[in-house]
């Protein structure tokens, strides 16, 4: 700081009519304060909705902490975490599981959904589909990864069909090409997409992944690498209970949380309508908290369930990027020490 910078900061001290031992007081509490960065997994939605409620509620604040939520960037949570640009990021159950499989340092410690809030979806007025074997020959429009095809194949095939259909890679642009008719089905989140299709009158018809030989999963976490957790575990526990604070608080008052994210993010989030609606069905839904209370833990069972799945179907791969050849310990993927 240099000595103009010095004065103009007294000035503008004495000129608020506020003590100068007491700013400096509050300047040296937020300087101890510990610095944690958050990598988001995709442009601000509402499972973020805990971390901003977190940070803005005064709940990191209380724990010592100074959060600072990065901006989504091309570069994925999990390769932020593990590269150490970032000390915890959200990412999918299945991101963690490929990446930590090929070695990168990521480890889960907190869920934020408790159940799986992907599904497949189809016009309404494709009538001639009527169960998943019916997809057999259809186009499916989504992003282009393995997990998708096993998934989609696994569907199939669990209904009686042979799982073989044709894929066209549209990103985000899968969900227009849907309405229009371009492709036949495709994947979503029910809680974002299928929330907004509802909303737009989109009338659509879904099948469950679960519900066909798909085991359910977590699908969104919040990760840390081991490194950084074991350099840190006190304020790692620290940021991991006030952000369930954050999500508790999001479940107890959702019309004041909502209005929280959007304050926080008023060029990204310009549909208030689709923000109530979609924390409503994160919370009618029991995502955020299961219908039996929890809230950020992860079930050792399902963890193992997704692992397995992941394994068996080859989307498992070492760092030279052939299939694991053994079963990885999915009990060191993910921990939930943190939650307190």
């Amino acid at each position: 700081m240099t000595d103009l910078t010095r004065r103009q900061a007294l000035l503008l001290t004495l000129a608020s009519g506020l003590p100068v031992v007491a700013r400096a007081g509050r300047a040296q509490a937020q300087s101890a304060a510990q610095k944690i960065t958050v990598a988001l997994d995709w442009t601000v939605n509402t499972n973020h909705i805990g971390l901003f409620v977190a940070r803005d509620k005064g709940f990191y604040g209380e724990a010592g902490l100074n959060v600072d939520i990065l901006p989504y960037s091309d570069t994925g949570a999990g390769t932020l975490v593990a590269n150490r640009v970032a000390d915890f990021g959200i990412n999918g159950t299945i991101s963690l599981f490929t990446q930590k499989t090929a070695g990168a340092d990521l480890k889960g410690v907190y869920a934020v959904v408790q159940s799986e809030t992907g599904r497949l979806v189809f016009n309404a007025a494709r009538s001639e589909i009527k169960s998943p074997r019916d997809l057999d020959g259809l186009t499916y429009g989504g992003f282009g990864s393995a997990w998708e095809n096993a998934v989609i194949g696994t569907i199939i095939r669990h209904d009686g069909g042979e799982g073989k259909f044709g894929t066209v890679t549209l990103g985000t642009s899968a969900y227009e090409a849907l309405t229009n008719g371009s492709v036949d089905f495709t994947l979503e989140v029910s809680t974002w997409e299928g929330v907004e299709a509802e909303l737009k009158g989109v009338k659509q018809h879904s099948f469950v992944y679960a519900d066909y030989g798909v085991p359910n999963e977590h699908t969104t976490l919040i990760s840390s690498s081991d490194a950084y957790l074991r350099a840190n575990p006190k304020s790692a526990a620290a940021f991991i209970q006030a952000t369930r604070r954050g999500y508790q608080f999001a479940v107890d008052h959702p019309d004041e949380a909502a209005a929280l994210l959007i304050a926080a993010n008023k060029d990204a989030l310009s549909n208030p309508a689709l923000i109530d609606a979609s924390l409503k069905a994160l919370i009618d839904g029991h995502y955020l908290r299961g219908e039996n209370g929890a809230i950020g833990i992860m079930d050792p069972a399902r963890m193992d369930a997704i692992g397995d799945y992941l394994f068996a179907s080859g989307i498992l791969r070492d760092a030279d990027g052939t299939p694991a050849k053994s079963r990885p310990d999915f009990g060191g993927y993910f921990s939930n020490a943190y939650l307190g």
